[in-house]
């Protein structure tokens, strides 16, 4: 199951594409219950495309919150067209996941 929830919107010529990412984002500072550093554990890069091509992208770090929401306003955009977003954190994980524009 993957970790990204995508959800979109036309809104007159443009696309709110809105996601939440399930993920510890932990910035390797805070301790667990019995005092021990909890390793940094977050993600690094975002990609957001349409239909294959990259609208932007995101450099992040240990700073943003545990299972981050991002908000994003597309020029344009159809229904039936493809939004992808793509992650990887500092341990190597990653994820992606394509909604259709409805």
């Amino acid at each position: 199951m993957s970790s990204i929830k995508i959800r979109t919107k036309r809104l007159n010529n443009t696309t709110q594409i809105r996601t939440l990412i399930t993920h510890p984002m932990d910035n390797g500072r805070h301790k667990d219950k019995h005092g021990k550093l909890i390793p940094a554990h977050h993600i690094q890069q975002l990609w957001v495309k349409h239909n294959d091509e990259l609208i932007t992208t995101c450099e992040m770090g240990g700073s943003i919150s545990k299972n981050p929401y991002f908000d994003f306003l597309l020029n344009g955009g159809a229904e039936g067209d493809n939004v992808n977003i793509s992650w990887v954190d500092n341990l190597g994980h990653k994820d992606s996941k394509t909604h259709i524009i409805k």
